[in-house]
C-alpha cells in the first residue's frame, strides 16, 4: 500500500497548470520589451526564419489540399481542416524553434499600451521583422520552385498554388481587409495561449486549433501571402491568365493592415484593458 502524496502547499501552483490570464498578460508585456530591445541583425535573422517557417507550413497546406486525378473522398470541410492542421507547422516552428513573426509581434502593442515600450521601438520592430519575413518567404519560394515541388502529383500541386494565389488576388478590398483582421485575431490568440503554456506539448496544442480555424475558414495571413503570391505569379507567368503584380501588392497591403488591426486592437489592447490598465483588478 503506497503512501498518499502530501497536499500541495498553500498558494503553490502545479507545473501542470497553465499560467492564469493575468500572468500571461505580464509575460506578454515582458516579452514585448525583450523583442524591441533585440539587436537589429538578430531581429532580422529571426524574422527570415519566421518567413521561411510560415512558408513551409503553407507548402505543407498546399500539398495536403491538392486533389490528384484520382479525386478525393473527403468533404470540403474535412479537407480544409486537414490543410489547417498541416499549416499549423509554421507557427509551431516559430514558437518552439524561436523566430520573429510580424503578425505575432502585433502583441507588442500590449507592452506599448502599458508604457513598457515606446512607439518608435514598436515601429522599428515591426518594420525590420516585416522585411525579414519578406526575405524568408521569398527565399523559400525560390527554393520550392527550384526543387520542383510544384510538379508533384503530375503538376497538380503547382495548379493548387496558382489557384490559391489567384483566389487571394481576386478578393475585393473589403473582404481582404476583413479576412486579415479575423486571421490575426486567431494567430495572436494562439500566441497568447502559448504564453500560458508550460511545456512544448502544451504550446503545440495551443497553436493547433486557432491556426486550423483561420486556415479552414479562409482568412488571410500576410506572411503566408508573401509565399503564395510570388509562387503563384511565377507559375502562372506565360499562361493565358497571368497574375498581376499590382493585384498581389494590393492584397498584401490590405491583408497586412487587417492583420495589424486584428492583432493590436482586438487582442493586445483588449487584454491590456482587462489586465494591465491602471486601476484594473482582474479576478
Amino acid at each position: 500500500m503506497t503512501a498518499e502524496p502530501p497536499p500541495p502547499a498553500a498558494g503553490s501552483v502545479s507545473v501542470a497548470d497553465a499560467y492564469p490570464p493575468p500572468e500571461i498578460a505580464a509575460r506578454v508585456c515582458k516579452l514585448g520589451l525583450a523583442k524591441v530591445n533585440t539587436a537589429v541583425p538578430a531581429m532580422v535573422a529571426l524574422a527570415v526564419l519566421a518567413g521561411a517557417f510560415i512558408s513551409l507550413g503553407g507548402l505543407f497546406y498546399a500539398v495536403t489540399i491538392t486533389v490528384g486525378k484520382e479525386g478525393s473522398s473527403l468533404p470540403f470541410g474535412l479537407l480544409r481542416l486537414a490543410g489547417g492542421i498541416t499549416f499549423s507547422l509554421g507557427l509551431v516552428l516559430v514558437v518552439v524553434g524561436g523566430a520573429e513573426l510580424f503578425t505575432g509581434n502585433n502583441l507588442i502593442a500590449m507592452a506599448w499600451a502599458a508604457g513598457c515600450v515606446q512607439t518608435s521601438q514598436v515601429v522599428r520592430n515591426w518594420i525590420w521583422v516585416y522585411l525579414g519575413n519578406v526575405l524568408g518567404a521569398g527565399g523559400t519560394a525560390v527554393l520550392v520552385l527550384l526543387a520542383g515541388i510544384h510538379l508533384l502529383a503530375d503538376g497538380a500541386v503547382g495548379e493548387t498554388m496558382v489557384r490559391i494565389a489567384r483566389s487571394k488576388i481576386a478578393l475585393d478590398p473589403l473582404s481582404a481587409f476583413a479576412r486579415g483582421i479575423l486571421c490575426n485575431v486567431l494567430v495572436c490568440l494562439a500566441v497568447w495561449l502559448c504564453m500560458g503554456a508550460r511545456s512544448v506539448a502544451d504550446k503545440i496544442l495551443a497553436i493547433l486549433f486557432p491556426i486550423s480555424a483561420f486556415v479552414a475558414c479562409g482568412f488571410e495571413h500576410s506572411v503566408a501571402n508573401m509565399f503564395f503570391l510570388p509562387v503563384g505569379m511565377v507559375l502562372a507567368a506565360g499562361t493565358a491568365a497571368p497574375l498581376p503584380l499590382a493585384g498581389a501588392l494590393t492584397n498584401l497591403a490590405l491583408v497586412t493592415l487587417g492583420n495589424i488591426i486584428g492583432g493590436t486592437v482586438l487582442v493586445a489592447l483588449v487584454y491590456w484593458f482587462i489586465y494591465l490598465r491602471t486601476g484594473s483588478q482582474p479576478r
